[in-house]
């Protein structure tokens, strides 16, 4: 499972010009199923995001998570994350998740992340989304999480 994050001053996504969720200072995650990705990958890349320090602290480090600065979490699907661009013109979407195992675990990882924090906000499976965010930093970063979560906490 890939997430990429984005340290944001204020985010939201929309779908047929109907907002679906919007928030403030916080993380818009681009969220990404690939193929053998589990319910336990999905609820390990929440937790590590939730506690992922991209947010300045007094000095000016990165040393502030989401959960410490309580801002909001706005999680979108975006398969194309999953991609293979490694040769071609081309991207090659074999390894993304078939669309019913990707749209499972991205509700799961909503509803997870739902239990853990808030405020959190969600895009539309399958629909055509329009995000709008203001990127703080700018600050992107990539997170995969595959297999045993714990691992990924260190």
């Amino acid at each position: 499972m890939i997430g990429l994050l984005q340290r944001v001053s204020e985010a939201r996504v929309l779908v047929g010009g109907e907002t679906l969720g919007a928030i403030d200072q916080g993380l818009l995650v681009l969220l990404a199923v690939e193929r053998g990705d589990t319910t336990s990958d999905a609820e390990g890349l929440i937790e590590r995001l939730l506690r992922y320090r991209v947010f300045e602290d007094e000095a000016g480090r990165m040393n502030r998570s989401l959960t410490d600065v309580g801002g909001g979490l706005l999680l979108v699907p975006q398969f194309t994350l999953a991609a293979d661009t490694r040769r071609g013109l081309r991207p090659s979407f074999t390894p993304c998740a078939p669309p019913a195992d990707a749209e499972r675990l991205f509700l799961h990882a909503l509803g997870f992340a739902s239990l853990r924090h808030s405020p959190v906000h969600g895009g539309r499976f399958g629909a055509g989304m329009r995000v709008a965010l203001v990127n703080e930093g700018p600050a992107t970063f990539s997170l995969r999480v595959r297999g045993c979560p714990g691992a990924e906490l260190g």
